[in-house]
């Protein structure tokens, strides 16, 4: 039987009773006797001690975890959390032929962000491409084509104002706790084989931005492996050609000699559908695609089916929906090998 832990009105009536009993005394127990202080006091600090076994017993499992505590534990597997990255992009910078743009300047986003300068540069033909880095790493950093930077400090014959040319590089933020979490489990559950299929997962998931990754061995031929990802939190989940090679170089290192391993996105397919909702009003319709969103990260896999009976159950889950229908798809959703369904456009009556 699990132990529950007792409320402190409980502590305080057990506490009570134990000083009565064994100082025996007859009357009843007034507000303010010492017996009636004295049994809150204990009290109080039993219930605290209670508090402190139930935080500390939900420290001693992985799934359970506070975050120092699972790092901590994945620690103990080699597991570390993906290192947040630095957002790299090159920006036009105008002004007099032959005015140079030192290593080291600084330029500024609206927001405050700092960017530095990573090459010496010098104008030609009134502009020149300099190349930056953030002084922060995270996503934050990351720069969309044409915003504005300003120079921290000015340049002879450079133009107070820079223009983001082309990002090259998005920044990555830390591994956040629950994909932490879920590497460590899989770990846990899945021990390394010396090159399984569930080692190439793993491994792909080592690489910062990965959120879920497929293989498939023996796709290409015998003694070859495919490995498929997606980067969930990613503006676009599947993986440009920078990410994928980013993997493949990764698998290639630590991978065993003897396999073929071709790392590649997976196409995506776009689930369209049609759904009655009762009642049929923003916040039911907001909370029915939360649910189906949730559902395709959680299930959805390259050339695997989606029954329709998970599409139905996530839309039931959904908050302050109390009837529905699925109109369409009317069944199963089939995918061939590499194809993998993310949410489309949703019909709502």
């Amino acid at each position: 039987m699990a132990f529950e832990r007792p409320t402190l009105t409980e502590i305080v009536e057990r506490s009570q009773a134990d000083f009565v009993s064994r100082l025996e005394t007859m009357g009843a127990v007034l507000r303010r006797s010492v017996v009636h202080v004295l049994a809150r006091v204990v009290a109080g600090a039993s219930h605290m001690l209670h508090g402190h076994l139930d935080y500390v017993s939900r420290q001693i499992f992985p799934d359970l975890s506070e975050r120092d505590f699972l790092l901590r534990q994945a620690s103990l597997y080699g597991i570390q959390p993906s290192p947040a990255t630095f957002a790299e992009a090159v920006v036009t910078v105008t002004g007099t032929d032959g005015a140079p743009v030192p290593t080291g300047t600084v330029l500024l986003r609206s927001d405050g962000a700092e960017y530095v300068t990573t090459a010496d540069v010098t104008i030609v033909d009134e502009e020149a491409a300099v190349p930056v880095i953030a002084r922060e790493a995270g996503a934050d950093g990351t720069l969309e084509t044409g915003v504005a930077l300003t120079f921290e400090s000015p340049l002879a014959g450079v133009a107070g104002e820079a223009f983001v040319a082309s990002s090259t590089t998005a920044g990555e933020d830390e591994e956040d706790t629950e994909d932490l979490r879920s590497r460590l489990l899989a770990r846990l559950q899945s021990p390394p084989h010396g090159g399984s299929a569930a080692d190439y997962v793993a491994w792909a998931r080592e690489v910062p931005g990965v959120t879920r990754a497929w293989c498939y061995p023996g796709e290409l031929g015998a003694g070859t492996v495919v490995v498929r990802f997606v980067r969930d939190d990613d503006a676009d989940p599947l993986p440009a050609d920078e990410a994928v090679a980013a993997v493949q170089a990764y698998i290639d290192e630590v991978r065993p000699v003897t396999a073929a391993v071709t790392v590649i996105a997976p196409v995506a397919v776009p689930l369209a559908m049609s759904i009655q909702l009762v009642p049929n009003t923003t916040a039911t319709r907001a909370a029915a695609h939360a649910e189906l969103e949730d559902l395709l990260r959680r299930v959805a896999t390259p050339g695997e089916t989606i029954p329709i009976s998970r599409l139905r159950g996530a839309v039931a889950a959904a908050e302050g929906v109390s009837d529905y229908t699925i109109l369409s798809p009317a069944g199963d959703i089939t995918h061939a090998p590499g194809e993998l369904a993310t949410l489309g456009p949703i019909t709502w009556s």
